[in-house]
Protein backbone atom coordinates (compact mmCIF):
# COMPACT_ATOMS: atom_id res chain seq x y z
CA UNK A 1 0.00 0.00 0.00
CA UNK A 2 1.23 3.51 -0.82
CA UNK A 3 0.99 6.08 1.95
CA UNK A 4 2.43 9.03 0.06
CA UNK A 5 5.04 10.22 -2.42
CA UNK A 6 8.16 12.35 -2.80
CA UNK A 7 7.75 15.86 -4.15
CA UNK A 8 11.27 16.65 -5.37
CA UNK A 9 10.44 20.15 -6.57
CA UNK A 10 9.34 21.28 -3.10
CA UNK A 11 11.70 18.87 -1.32
CA UNK A 12 8.85 17.32 0.64
CA UNK A 13 7.45 13.92 1.44
CA UNK A 14 3.68 14.08 1.04
CA UNK A 15 1.63 11.68 3.17
CA UNK A 16 -1.87 11.08 1.85
CA UNK A 17 -3.44 9.07 4.69
CA UNK A 18 -3.17 9.58 8.45
CA UNK A 19 -3.33 5.83 9.03
CA UNK A 20 0.34 5.08 8.47
CA UNK A 21 1.77 1.84 9.96
CA UNK A 22 3.39 3.93 12.72
CA UNK A 23 3.57 7.69 13.24
CA UNK A 24 5.84 9.19 10.57
CA UNK A 25 7.77 12.02 12.15
CA UNK A 26 9.74 15.07 11.12
CA UNK A 27 12.52 16.69 13.16
CA UNK A 28 12.20 20.46 13.39
CA UNK A 29 14.97 22.76 14.56
CA UNK A 30 18.50 23.64 13.50
CA UNK A 31 20.18 25.14 16.55
CA UNK A 32 19.05 24.94 20.20
CA UNK A 33 15.27 24.48 20.08
CA UNK A 34 13.75 21.30 18.64
CA UNK A 35 10.41 19.62 18.08
CA UNK A 36 9.39 16.21 16.84
CA UNK A 37 6.15 16.36 14.82
CA UNK A 38 4.27 13.40 13.42
CA UNK A 39 2.05 13.27 10.36
CA UNK A 40 -0.96 13.62 12.69
CA UNK A 41 0.47 16.55 14.73
CA UNK A 42 1.73 14.37 17.57
CA UNK A 43 5.10 15.02 19.17
CA UNK A 44 6.95 17.13 21.71
CA UNK A 45 9.36 20.07 22.01
CA UNK A 46 12.52 20.71 24.01
CA UNK A 47 15.36 23.18 24.44
CA UNK A 48 18.78 21.62 23.77
CA UNK A 49 18.28 18.59 26.03
CA UNK A 50 15.28 16.26 25.58
CA UNK A 51 15.46 15.21 29.21
CA UNK A 52 16.43 18.33 31.17
CA UNK A 53 14.50 20.97 29.18
CA UNK A 54 11.39 19.18 27.92
CA UNK A 55 8.61 21.71 27.26
CA UNK A 56 5.73 19.38 26.38
CA UNK A 57 4.78 15.88 27.45
CA UNK A 58 4.88 12.76 25.37
CA UNK A 59 3.70 9.32 26.53
CA UNK A 60 5.58 6.42 25.04
CA UNK A 61 4.05 2.98 24.44
CA UNK A 62 0.59 4.48 24.75
CA UNK A 63 -2.55 3.04 23.25
CA UNK A 64 -3.78 4.52 21.01
CA UNK A 65 -0.43 5.74 19.70
CA UNK A 66 0.57 9.37 19.40
CA UNK A 67 -2.11 11.12 21.43
CA UNK A 68 0.18 13.88 22.75
CA UNK A 69 1.41 16.74 20.62
CA UNK A 70 0.35 19.97 18.97
CA UNK A 71 -3.27 19.23 18.31
CA UNK A 72 -5.95 21.56 16.97
CA UNK A 73 -9.60 20.72 17.62
CA UNK A 74 -12.33 22.06 15.32
CA UNK A 75 -15.92 22.11 16.58
CA UNK A 76 -18.48 22.69 13.83
CA UNK A 77 -21.94 22.43 15.35
CA UNK A 78 -21.83 19.13 17.22
CA UNK A 79 -19.06 17.70 15.02
CA UNK A 80 -15.53 17.66 16.48
CA UNK A 81 -12.46 16.81 14.42
CA UNK A 82 -8.73 17.41 14.02
CA UNK A 83 -6.99 18.55 10.81
CA UNK A 84 -4.43 15.77 11.40
CA UNK A 85 -7.10 13.16 12.25
CA UNK A 86 -5.60 12.41 15.69
CA UNK A 87 -6.64 12.21 18.46
CA UNK A 88 -10.42 12.40 17.84
CA UNK A 89 -10.02 10.25 14.68
CA UNK A 90 -13.11 11.64 13.00
CA UNK A 91 -13.30 10.79 9.32
CA UNK A 92 -11.95 13.53 7.05
CA UNK A 93 -13.02 14.60 3.58
CA UNK A 94 -9.42 15.57 2.81
CA UNK A 95 -6.09 14.85 4.51
CA UNK A 96 -2.54 15.66 3.52
CA UNK A 97 0.72 16.01 5.48
CA UNK A 98 3.80 17.57 3.91
CA UNK A 99 7.03 16.86 5.77
CA UNK A 100 9.60 19.33 4.44
CA UNK A 101 13.07 20.50 5.39
CA UNK A 102 12.59 21.79 8.92
CA UNK A 103 8.82 22.26 8.63
CA UNK A 104 5.60 20.27 8.53
CA UNK A 105 2.26 21.26 7.01
CA UNK A 106 -0.91 19.30 7.79
CA UNK A 107 -4.10 19.94 5.82
CA UNK A 108 -7.53 18.58 6.64
CA UNK A 109 -11.10 19.26 5.58
CA UNK A 110 -14.47 18.19 6.91
CA UNK A 111 -17.95 19.44 6.03
CA UNK A 112 -16.56 22.27 3.87
CA UNK A 113 -14.21 23.62 6.55
CA UNK A 114 -10.63 23.49 5.26
CA UNK A 115 -7.76 23.81 7.76
CA UNK A 116 -4.02 24.10 7.21
CA UNK A 117 -1.60 23.74 10.15
CA UNK A 118 1.94 24.95 9.34
CA UNK A 119 4.71 24.34 11.88
CA UNK A 120 8.42 25.20 11.95
CA UNK A 121 11.19 26.51 14.20
CA UNK A 122 12.68 29.79 12.99
CA UNK A 123 16.40 30.35 12.74
CA UNK A 124 17.97 32.12 15.68
CA UNK A 125 15.00 31.73 18.05
CA UNK A 126 13.88 29.25 20.68
CA UNK A 127 10.28 28.73 19.66
CA UNK A 128 7.95 26.62 17.58
CA UNK A 129 5.69 28.68 15.32
CA UNK A 130 2.36 27.52 13.96
CA UNK A 131 -0.16 29.11 11.64
CA UNK A 132 -3.69 27.77 11.48
CA UNK A 133 -5.48 28.79 8.28
CA UNK A 134 -9.23 28.16 8.10
CA UNK A 135 -11.45 28.57 5.05
CA UNK A 136 -15.14 28.06 4.47
CA UNK A 137 -15.37 26.10 1.23
CA UNK A 138 -19.15 25.88 1.33
CA UNK A 139 -22.04 28.12 0.33
CA UNK A 140 -23.38 28.78 3.84
CA UNK A 141 -21.98 30.71 6.78
CA UNK A 142 -20.00 28.65 9.30
CA UNK A 143 -19.74 29.31 13.02
CA UNK A 144 -16.93 27.20 14.41
CA UNK A 145 -14.84 26.91 17.56
CA UNK A 146 -11.09 26.26 17.34
CA UNK A 147 -9.11 24.81 20.27
CA UNK A 148 -5.28 24.63 20.17
CA UNK A 149 -3.88 22.47 22.98
CA UNK A 150 -0.51 21.45 24.42
CA UNK A 151 0.34 19.75 27.73
CA UNK A 152 3.40 21.02 29.57
CA UNK A 153 6.14 18.73 30.81
CA UNK A 154 7.64 19.75 34.16
CA UNK A 155 11.09 20.26 32.54
CA UNK A 156 13.00 17.13 33.59
CA UNK A 157 11.24 14.46 31.54
CA UNK A 158 12.51 11.60 33.71
CA UNK A 159 11.32 13.23 36.92
CA UNK A 160 8.09 14.30 35.20
CA UNK A 161 7.30 10.69 34.36
CA UNK A 162 8.05 9.25 37.79
CA UNK A 163 8.03 11.64 40.77
CA UNK A 164 4.27 12.15 41.00
CA UNK A 165 4.08 12.63 44.77
CA UNK A 166 6.11 15.79 44.26
CA UNK A 167 5.09 16.91 40.80
CA UNK A 168 1.39 17.08 41.64
CA UNK A 169 2.28 19.97 43.95
CA UNK A 170 4.57 22.04 41.72
CA UNK A 171 2.78 22.90 38.46
CA UNK A 172 2.34 26.65 38.08
CA UNK A 173 1.26 29.09 35.36
CA UNK A 174 0.63 32.77 34.74
CA UNK A 175 -2.09 33.92 32.38
CA UNK A 176 -1.86 36.91 30.08
CA UNK A 177 -4.30 38.40 27.61
CA UNK A 178 -2.91 36.40 24.68
CA UNK A 179 -0.41 34.09 26.37
CA UNK A 180 -0.09 31.33 28.93
CA UNK A 181 3.21 31.14 30.79
CA UNK A 182 4.41 27.87 32.27
CA UNK A 183 6.65 28.67 35.25
CA UNK A 184 6.87 25.48 37.33
CA UNK A 185 9.81 25.80 39.78
CA UNK A 186 10.70 29.24 38.44
CA UNK A 187 10.20 30.72 41.90
CA UNK A 188 12.22 28.00 43.61
CA UNK A 189 15.25 27.16 41.48
CA UNK A 190 14.84 27.80 37.75
CA UNK A 191 15.55 30.85 35.61
CA UNK A 192 13.55 29.69 32.57
CA UNK A 193 9.90 29.40 31.62
CA UNK A 194 7.77 28.48 28.61
CA UNK A 195 5.15 30.59 26.87
CA UNK A 196 2.29 29.56 24.57
CA UNK A 197 0.88 32.56 22.73
CA UNK A 198 -1.48 33.66 20.01
CA UNK A 199 -1.88 36.77 17.85
CA UNK A 200 -5.45 37.48 18.96
CA UNK A 201 -7.34 37.46 22.24
CA UNK A 202 -8.98 34.06 22.67
CA UNK A 203 -12.64 33.60 23.54
CA UNK A 204 -11.62 31.31 26.40
CA UNK A 205 -8.76 29.30 27.88
CA UNK A 206 -7.83 26.53 30.29
CA UNK A 207 -4.54 25.82 32.04
CA UNK A 208 -5.68 22.81 34.08
CA UNK A 209 -5.71 19.49 32.26
CA UNK A 210 -8.53 18.21 34.42
CA UNK A 211 -10.65 21.19 33.39
CA UNK A 212 -9.93 20.89 29.67
CA UNK A 213 -9.95 17.10 29.23
CA UNK A 214 -12.08 16.18 32.21
CA UNK A 215 -10.83 13.99 35.04
CA UNK A 216 -12.05 10.95 33.15
CA UNK A 217 -11.69 12.50 29.71
CA UNK A 218 -8.90 12.04 27.22
CA UNK A 219 -7.27 13.85 24.29
CA UNK A 220 -9.71 11.95 22.09
CA UNK A 221 -12.69 13.47 23.87
CA UNK A 222 -11.82 16.69 25.73
CA UNK A 223 -14.59 17.79 28.07
CA UNK A 224 -14.24 21.46 27.12
CA UNK A 225 -14.42 20.77 23.38
CA UNK A 226 -17.30 18.30 23.47
CA UNK A 227 -19.05 20.28 26.20
CA UNK A 228 -19.57 23.97 26.79
CA UNK A 229 -16.10 25.31 26.08
CA UNK A 230 -13.08 26.36 28.12
CA UNK A 231 -13.63 27.26 31.76
CA UNK A 232 -10.86 29.77 32.50
CA UNK A 233 -9.09 27.38 34.85
CA UNK A 234 -5.78 28.33 36.46
CA UNK A 235 -3.47 25.41 37.29
CA UNK A 236 -2.01 25.25 40.79
CA UNK A 237 -0.21 21.94 40.92
CA UNK A 238 -1.42 18.81 39.14
CA UNK A 239 -1.15 19.00 35.34
CA UNK A 240 -0.60 22.43 33.73
CA UNK A 241 -1.61 22.79 30.08
CA UNK A 242 -2.19 25.54 27.55
CA UNK A 243 -5.59 25.36 25.87
CA UNK A 244 -7.32 28.21 24.07
CA UNK A 245 -10.71 28.65 22.45
CA UNK A 246 -11.47 30.85 19.44
CA UNK A 247 -15.06 31.42 18.35
CA UNK A 248 -15.01 32.22 14.64
CA UNK A 249 -17.57 32.99 11.98
CA UNK A 250 -16.67 32.41 8.32
CA UNK A 251 -18.76 33.58 5.39
CA UNK A 252 -18.83 31.41 2.25
CA UNK A 253 -15.36 31.49 0.73
CA UNK A 254 -13.91 33.48 3.65
CA UNK A 255 -10.47 32.64 5.02
CA UNK A 256 -8.78 33.60 8.28
CA UNK A 257 -5.68 32.57 10.19
CA UNK A 258 -4.43 32.19 13.75
CA UNK A 259 -0.77 32.53 14.66
CA UNK A 260 0.49 30.45 17.57
CA UNK A 261 3.85 30.06 19.24
CA UNK A 262 5.49 27.90 21.88
CA UNK A 263 8.65 29.52 23.23
CA UNK A 264 11.45 28.97 25.74
CA UNK A 265 12.77 31.95 27.70
CA UNK A 266 15.74 32.31 30.06
CA UNK A 267 16.19 35.28 32.39
CA UNK A 268 19.29 36.39 34.24
CA UNK A 269 19.16 35.49 37.93
CA UNK A 270 19.01 39.14 38.96
CA UNK A 271 16.29 39.97 36.46
CA UNK A 272 13.72 37.20 36.97
CA UNK A 273 10.77 39.24 38.23
CA UNK A 274 8.87 42.30 37.10
CA UNK A 275 6.91 42.37 40.39
CA UNK A 276 6.70 40.06 43.41
CA UNK A 277 5.65 36.66 42.09
CA UNK A 278 5.27 37.94 38.51
CA UNK A 279 7.83 36.71 35.99
CA UNK A 280 9.78 39.14 33.84
CA UNK A 281 8.13 38.79 30.43
CA UNK A 282 10.28 41.26 28.50
CA UNK A 283 12.04 38.61 26.41
CA UNK A 284 8.80 36.71 25.83
CA UNK A 285 7.05 39.85 24.64
CA UNK A 286 9.94 40.60 22.29
CA UNK A 287 9.70 37.07 20.89
CA UNK A 288 5.96 37.42 20.33
CA UNK A 289 6.49 40.78 18.63
CA UNK A 290 8.95 39.24 16.18
CA UNK A 291 6.20 36.98 14.80
CA UNK A 292 3.18 39.21 15.23
CA UNK A 293 1.70 38.89 11.74
CA UNK A 294 1.60 36.74 8.62
CA UNK A 295 4.34 38.76 6.93
CA UNK A 296 6.75 38.01 9.77
CA UNK A 297 5.74 34.33 9.76
CA UNK A 298 6.33 34.10 5.99
CA UNK A 299 9.69 35.89 6.24
CA UNK A 300 10.90 33.48 8.94
CA UNK A 301 9.78 30.49 6.89
CA UNK A 302 11.52 31.88 3.78
CA UNK A 303 14.73 32.34 5.79
CA UNK A 304 14.53 28.70 6.89
CA UNK A 305 14.08 27.58 3.27
CA UNK A 306 17.11 29.65 2.26
CA UNK A 307 19.13 28.07 5.05
CA UNK A 308 18.41 24.57 3.76
CA UNK A 309 19.05 25.57 0.15
CA UNK A 310 22.47 26.83 1.20
CA UNK A 311 23.27 23.68 3.18
CA UNK A 312 22.24 21.33 0.40
CA UNK A 313 24.13 23.28 -2.27
CA UNK A 314 27.52 22.27 -0.85
CA UNK A 315 27.32 18.83 -2.44
CA UNK A 316 25.06 17.70 -5.28
CA UNK A 317 24.99 14.85 -7.75
CA UNK A 318 23.34 14.50 -11.16
CA UNK A 319 23.45 10.77 -11.86
CA UNK A 320 20.48 10.46 -14.19
CA UNK A 321 18.89 8.13 -11.64
CA UNK A 322 15.97 9.92 -9.99
CA UNK A 323 15.97 7.94 -6.74
CA UNK A 324 19.72 8.22 -6.24
CA UNK A 325 19.68 11.97 -6.88
CA UNK A 326 16.77 12.40 -4.48
CA UNK A 327 18.52 10.46 -1.74
CA UNK A 328 21.92 12.15 -2.10
CA UNK A 329 20.79 15.71 -2.83
CA UNK A 330 17.96 15.98 -0.32
CA UNK A 331 17.07 13.32 2.19
CA UNK A 332 20.40 11.75 3.10
CA UNK A 333 21.92 15.16 3.81
CA UNK A 334 18.81 16.24 5.71
CA UNK A 335 19.02 13.13 7.86
CA UNK A 336 22.71 13.72 8.51
CA UNK A 337 21.96 17.21 9.81
CA UNK A 338 19.16 15.87 12.02
CA UNK A 339 21.48 13.28 13.54
CA UNK A 340 24.10 15.99 14.09
CA UNK A 341 21.56 18.13 15.95
CA UNK A 342 20.21 15.33 18.15
CA UNK A 343 22.67 12.45 17.78
CA UNK A 344 19.80 9.99 18.15
CA UNK A 345 19.24 11.34 21.67
CA UNK A 346 15.52 11.95 21.04
CA UNK A 347 12.92 10.33 18.84
CA UNK A 348 9.67 8.43 19.20
CA UNK A 349 11.69 5.34 20.07
CA UNK A 350 14.53 6.86 22.10
CA UNK A 351 12.78 8.76 24.85
CA UNK A 352 15.55 11.32 25.38
CA UNK A 353 15.39 10.61 29.12
CA UNK A 354 18.50 8.48 29.55
CA UNK A 355 21.23 8.33 27.00
CA UNK A 356 21.88 11.92 25.96
CA UNK A 357 24.39 12.34 23.12
CA UNK A 358 26.52 9.35 22.24
CA UNK A 359 30.30 9.97 22.24
CA UNK A 360 30.82 7.49 19.42
CA UNK A 361 27.58 8.44 17.65
CA UNK A 362 28.42 12.14 17.63
CA UNK A 363 31.90 11.45 16.26
CA UNK A 364 30.44 9.30 13.51
CA UNK A 365 27.86 11.97 12.69
CA UNK A 366 30.68 14.37 11.82
CA UNK A 367 31.47 12.33 8.73
CA UNK A 368 28.00 12.95 7.32
CA UNK A 369 27.62 16.70 7.78
CA UNK A 370 31.11 18.24 7.99
CA UNK A 371 30.97 19.43 4.38
CA UNK A 372 27.66 21.22 5.01
CA UNK A 373 28.46 23.25 8.10
CA UNK A 374 32.14 22.89 9.07
CA UNK A 375 32.11 25.64 11.70
CA UNK A 376 29.60 23.69 13.78
CA UNK A 377 31.57 20.50 13.21
CA UNK A 378 34.51 22.26 14.84
CA UNK A 379 32.39 23.17 17.87
CA UNK A 380 31.12 19.61 18.18
CA UNK A 381 34.63 18.11 18.09
CA UNK A 382 35.71 20.34 20.96
CA UNK A 383 32.52 19.59 22.92
CA UNK A 384 33.06 15.85 22.55
CA UNK A 385 36.74 16.04 23.46
CA UNK A 386 35.92 17.96 26.65
CA UNK A 387 34.03 14.93 28.00
CA UNK A 388 37.02 12.59 27.52
CA UNK A 389 38.84 11.14 30.56
CA UNK A 390 42.51 12.05 31.18
CA UNK A 391 43.59 8.48 30.37
CA UNK A 392 42.07 8.78 26.88
CA UNK A 393 38.98 6.69 27.55
CA UNK A 394 35.54 8.26 27.35
CA UNK A 395 32.04 8.45 28.68
CA UNK A 396 29.87 6.52 26.29
CA UNK A 397 27.29 9.31 26.48
CA UNK A 398 26.99 12.92 27.62
CA UNK A 399 24.14 15.36 28.21
CA UNK A 400 23.87 18.05 25.51
CA UNK A 401 22.73 20.77 27.90
CA UNK A 402 25.43 20.35 30.54
CA UNK A 403 28.07 18.71 28.33
CA UNK A 404 28.74 16.47 31.30
CA UNK A 405 29.39 12.78 30.92
CA UNK A 406 26.58 10.34 31.54
CA UNK A 407 27.51 7.06 33.23
CA UNK A 408 24.01 5.57 33.04
CA UNK A 409 25.27 2.80 30.74
CA UNK A 410 28.86 2.83 31.99
CA UNK A 411 32.04 3.61 30.08
CA UNK A 412 35.03 1.70 28.76
CA UNK A 413 33.73 1.22 25.20
CA UNK A 414 37.10 0.78 23.50
CA UNK A 415 36.16 2.22 20.13
CA UNK A 416 34.65 5.46 21.50
CA UNK A 417 37.92 7.45 21.71
CA UNK A 418 39.11 6.13 18.36
CA UNK A 419 36.11 7.70 16.66
CA UNK A 420 37.26 11.11 17.93
CA UNK A 421 40.36 10.63 15.78
CA UNK A 422 38.26 9.66 12.75
CA UNK A 423 35.90 12.61 13.19
CA UNK A 424 38.73 15.10 13.58
CA UNK A 425 40.47 13.65 10.51
CA UNK A 426 37.29 14.16 8.45
CA UNK A 427 37.15 17.77 9.60
CA UNK A 428 40.80 18.39 8.72
CA UNK A 429 40.36 16.89 5.26
CA UNK A 430 37.35 19.08 4.57
CA UNK A 431 38.66 22.38 5.97
CA UNK A 432 42.44 22.27 6.27
CA UNK A 433 42.00 23.91 9.69
CA UNK A 434 44.97 22.37 11.47
CA UNK A 435 44.73 25.11 14.09
CA UNK A 436 42.04 23.07 15.80
CA UNK A 437 44.73 20.64 16.96
CA UNK A 438 46.21 23.38 19.13
CA UNK A 439 42.89 24.30 20.77
CA UNK A 440 43.12 23.73 24.52
CA UNK A 441 40.28 21.49 25.68
CA UNK A 442 39.27 20.23 29.13
CA UNK A 443 39.45 16.62 30.14
CA UNK A 444 36.25 15.51 31.89
CA UNK A 445 35.06 19.14 31.78
CA UNK A 446 37.79 20.11 34.27
CA UNK A 447 39.78 23.20 33.17
CA UNK A 448 42.63 22.16 35.47
CA UNK A 449 43.18 19.12 33.26
CA UNK A 450 42.99 20.94 29.90
CA UNK A 451 45.35 20.06 27.06
CA UNK A 452 45.54 20.68 23.28
CA UNK A 453 43.19 18.65 21.14
CA UNK A 454 46.20 16.88 19.63
CA UNK A 455 46.98 15.49 23.08
CA UNK A 456 43.40 14.25 23.36
CA UNK A 457 43.83 12.39 20.08
CA UNK A 458 47.15 10.92 21.19
CA UNK A 459 45.60 9.62 24.39
CA UNK A 460 42.64 8.29 22.40
CA UNK A 461 45.04 6.07 20.51
CA UNK A 462 47.26 5.00 23.38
Amino acid sequence: MRYGYFDDVNREYVITTPKTPLPWINYLGSEDFFALVSNTAGGYAFYRDARLRRLTRYRYNSAPLDQDGFHIYIKDGETVWNPGWQPVQAGLDLYRCRHGLGYTVIEGMKDNVFTRQEMFIPLGDNCLLARITLQNKGTEQKSIKVFPYVEFCLWDAMDDASNFQRNYSTGEVEIGERAIYHKTEYRERRDHYAVFWTDRTPSGFDTSRDAFLGVYGSPARPSAVFGNGCTGSCAHGWQPVAAMQFDLTLLPGEETSLLLGLGYIENERGNKWEAPGVINKEKAQAMMARYADNAAFDAAMAALAGHWTSLLSAYTVASGEEKLDRMVNIWNQYQCMVTFNMSRSASYYESGMGRGMGFRDSCQDLLGFVHMIPERARERILDIAATQFPDGSAYHQYQPLTKKGNLAVGSGFNDDPLWLIAGTYAYLCETGDFGILQEVVDFDNDPALAAPLMEHLRRSFT
